[in-house]
């Protein structure tokens, strides 16, 4: 069943973001920026928590999640633990929506027009973990050059 490969799939990629973030030697470098980096590790962190409670939670799984996407790139300084926190929570939720869905449910249109056309909710559930997997990336490359 895909639902399974998809919950497979999100539990290990939110688990790598967590990892990526504890992985931090300096928390403040988790805000940096630098030249041609223009979105820290946390603001990007922030970014992939909103969308997916947002994009999974809300318009699939019926979840009370609003979306105030400026300040996923607006808020600094939020402490480690408190991101680790938000993408375990994330990760539960998303098991969570996945594992009510039928293969049926995957099939059906996608409550949102996201982009121009209409899409079955099954390719926006793998866009979104590319979306993820994108920014998990870049995560790790911020690490690797701010966290000195």
């Amino acid at each position: 069943m895909i639902t399974e490969s998809l919950r497979s799939l999100y539990n290990r990629d939110l688990n790598k973001l967590k990892t990526e973030i504890e992985a931090y030697q300096n928390e403040e470098n988790l805000w940096k920026t630098d030249k041609n980096i223009s979105n820290s590790a946390g603001n990007l962190c922030l970014h992939l928590i909103g969308n997916l409670n947002h994009f999974i939670g809300t318009h699939i799984g019926n979840t009370d999640y609003v979306r105030q996407r400026e300040l996923e790139f607006s808020l600094k300084d939020i402490p480690k633990a408190e991101l680790i926190e938000k993408v375990e929570a994330t990760a539960i939720m998303i098991d969570t929506v996945l594992s009510q869905l039928s293969e049926e449910d995957l099939k059906k249109e996608y409550p949102l027009v996201v982009f121009e056309d209409k899409m079955t909710t099954d390719y926006f559930l793998i866009h979104l973990i590319a979306h993820l997997d994108y920014h998990l990336g870049q995560i790790n490359y911020h690490r690797r050059l701010l966290d000195m």
